[in-house]
């Protein structure tokens, strides 16, 4: 018995029936192996990080610490408690809360330079005045929240003026004061009670009187007014800004 012939035609070769089955194949596959691709990158940081942390090179080696004014990098090393068999591309989850949970700590970001450095980037809460503490103990410094800080200004550069007391209104002035007006902030060694609903602000050893409500715009007519009288060679004892639209100078 005679075996069947072996049909070893081309698609082409086949005819016009063949060929579209073939063309019908290849476009089907083109899509779906991209699809494919793409699912696998977007599964990748996923599943890389749990292959990459198994290795040893990127082993956590170093902790770098930016944004510290006030808080000592070696406080922020030992929250993270970063044992030594600690990768890089550990969840950055517990290390995030633990550095977040310092008092100083306003925001956090924990990142990582390959292969084997944490970077800790912290934006503090900053001290905006210093407040006497109880007892007579020195001051205590105060952010514009109205929160003591652990900060303790004999050891710490804090460049803040003195408040009689932690007054809201009061604190949210400097600290406005200090972002869009540093030059007169860094002026203001001394706020304290004037008369009744007044303060009296010491910008360097000039006194200024105003009610308890000034704002920053208020406080902006002082330069003008400064500039005159320095001009003209007088040194006043007092400014007065009390009454509206009105900047009195009281002269020796």
């Amino acid at each position: 018995m005679t075996p069947p012939p072996i049909d070893d035609a081309t698609p082409e070769q086949k005819g016009p029936k063949g060929s579209r089955r073939a063309r019908d194949l290849r476009r089907w596959l083109a899509p779906a192996a991209v699809a494919a691709g793409a699912f696998v990158l977007l599964l990748s940081p996923l599943w890389l990080p749990l292959i990459l942390r198994e290795f040893a090179f990127f082993r956590v080696r170093h902790v770098e610490v930016v944004g510290a004014r006030y808080l000592d990098a070696r406080d922020i090393v030992d929250r993270l408690q970063v044992d030594t068999l600690a990768s890089v591309w550990d969840d950055t989850g517990p290390w995030h809360a633990r550095v977040a949970a310092h008092p100083l700590v306003r925001d956090v970001d924990v990142g990582r330079r390959l292969p084997g450095t944490l970077v800790i980037r912290v934006a503090e809460h900053v001290p905006v005045a210093l407040v006497p503490a109880s007892g007579g103990r020195g001051f205590q410094a105060y952010d514009v929240r109205g929160v003591a800080l652990p900060i303790d200004p004999a050891r710490a550069d804090v460049d803040a003026p003195i408040l009689a007391r932690p007054d809201s209104v009061m604190l949210h002035l400097l600290s406005e004061a200090r972002i869009r007006a540093p030059a007169l902030y860094h002026r203001m060694s001394e706020v304290r009670p004037g008369g009744a609903g007044e303060i009296v602000l010491v910008l360097d050893s000039l006194s200024v009187r105003a009610l308890a409500g000034i704002t920053l715009q208020r406080l902006a007519d002082l330069e003008p007014v400064e500039k005159d009288l320095a001009r003209r060679g007088l040194r006043p004892t007092e400014l007065d800004l009390r009454y509206r639209d009105q900047v009195i100078a009281r002269l020796p």
